[in-house]
């Protein structure tokens, strides 16, 4: 008999699901609503931004002596700039400029940070102008906001074509003015709105960089600093301690919150920050300074004008938000000589001297010679064997000179022809020349032979080139 034994249910308990968070890592833009303010640094940045916008827009209508002052002739290989001019030969000299440049940029950074980006990048410099134009048509802060929420109508469309029409002019000028620079912007102007240019490819560049101007200063802003702009990542290389940054006080500001004007904040546990959110209605990339340092920062000082404003209403001291550096914010003294400093100022000095050197020692006249391949050598009606060439003689300055041509090299050697030749500014001559021996002189097949291209009025101008003499050898 089987005896069914009861099972008795026990129920186990099911463990909690974990939530899975996911993250957007291609998160859509969120517009910024930058607040206008007014301060100390705001007008350094003016007095920087009238500097670079005039000269952008000005000195490609210089003109000395009949030339554009900067002129960069690629038709012609000619590079002129300030009264110089440069040739595709001279190249080595932008490299050693580029050079300058970087090293210059990290000195800069490992004193005060991104100054650069705050005050002359020219992404700032364009944004900052299509700002101003966007708060003069549209209104403060809250009156773009405002105006955003609404739905079209009459008033809207008015200010939203009336700015988008300002930021395509200054977007136009930007790329009529780029494009002057390497076509003469005496000529290019009329040309253009006469529809008188031969190459449609000036009017291609002059749109490229208006659409580029437009959206990047418009429409994309510090999309462009924070995700385009490699300087933005690498930065922080070049910073340390003693760098000076845009900083946030928050022995001083913390705990923030806010309290009535005349109320001492020790005695309600506060610090001096109001929590009023200045400093990040001002901040064009929109962080929160607050935070710490970020790589969103480009320091141009707007929270530190910000603030001061805010600190001088409550009464309380300046420089909550300002330019220091982290040894300072702890307490400790900063160093401005230090060793990363000096490196790069001395790696400057010497990339300037080294670029100065180079740049004395340019020689205004070039020649190169170019050996006739048609033939080794033959026999003239003397019986001298004669070899061909052609120098390429190049004058690379801004006046007129009259040049003599001699050569150098074994015994009895001398050029038959053309040794007198006169160039104007800027050309290049190609002179066929052919050169003699007396066989008699020759006791090898090859000699090596050098031309020398000299001024007449100043035998300093010179330039020499070498090249090989065939000739039959030794009589047996």
């Amino acid at each position: 008999m089987n005896d069914k034994i009861p099972v008795t249910q026990v129920e186990v308990p099911v463990p909690p699901r974990k939530t899975i968070e996911s993250v957007d890592l291609y998160q859509s833009r969120k517009k910024i609503y930058v607040k206008e303010i007014t301060g100390l640094f705001q007008k350094f940045r003016t007095v920087s931004l009238c500097l670079l916008m005039g000269a952008y827009f000005l000195v490609c209508w210089i003109s000395v002596d009949g030339q554009q002052w900067v002129h960069f002739d690629l038709p012609n290989r000619q590079f002129h700039i300030m009264g110089t001019t440069f040739w595709p030969q001279d190249f080595v000299l932008l490299a050693w400029l580029l050079i300058i440049c970087a090293f210059g940029l990290f000195f800069i950074t490992t004193l005060f940070g991104r100054v650069w980006c705050g005050y002359t990048c020219p992404q700032t410099v364009w944004t900052f102008i299509f700002m101003w134009l966007e708060e003069r048509i549209e209104g403060s802060r809250n009156q773009r906001m405002k105006l955003d929420q609404t739905p079209m109508n009459k008033e809207k469309l008015t200010k939203k074509s009336l700015k988008h029409l300002s930021w395509f002019l200054v977007a136009f000028a930007t790329g009529l003015t780029f494009v002057g620079y390497f076509y003469p912007i005496r000529d290019l102007v009329p040309d253009f709105f006469t529809f008188n240019i031969d190459s449609g490819w000036a009017y291609f560049w002059i749109m490229f960089f208006t659409v580029a101007t437009y959206l990047n200063a418009g429409w994309m802003r510090e999309q462009v600093c924070l995700y385009m702009c490699p300087y933005a990542r690498f930065q922080s290389v070049m910073f340390d301690r003693d760098t000076m940054v845009v900083s946030y006080d928050f022995h001083r500001g913390e705990p923030r919150g806010s309290r009535k004007r005349k109320e001492d904040p020790k005695s309600v546990g506060l610090g001096d920050c109001i929590d009023c959110n200045m400093c990040v209605q001002v901040c064009p990339t929109g962080i929160d300074i607050r935070d710490g340092l970020q790589y969103e920062c480009i320091g141009c000082a707007l929270c530190v004008d910000a603030c001061d404003s805010v600190m001088e209403k409550m009464n309380y001291p300046l420089g909550l938000i300002s330019y220091t550096t982290e040894n300072n914010l702890e307490g400790r003294e900063s160093k401005i000589l230090r060793p990363r400093t000096i490196g790069y100022a001395l790696a400057l000095l010497g990339i300037m001297t080294a670029f100065a050197v180079k740049l004395s020692m340019r020689s205004e006249i070039q020649v190169d010679v170019i050996r006739d391949r048609g033939g080794l050598f033959q026999t003239n009606a003397k019986g001298y064997i004669e070899n061909s060439y052609t120098l390429q003689i190049m004058n690379m300055s801004n006046d007129s000179r009259e040049f003599h041509v001699s050569v150098s090299g074994p015994e009895s050697i001398r050029i038959i022809g053309k040794t007198q030749v006169s160039l104007a500014p800027s050309e290049l001559l190609s002179l066929p020349t052919v050169v003699e021996i007396n066989p008699d002189k020759m006791t090898e097949r090859n000699y090596d032979i050098n031309f020398r291209v000299e001024s007449a009025a100043n035998p300093d101008i010179a330039a020499e080139s070498e090249s090989r003499f065939l000739g039959p050898g030794p009589a047996r």
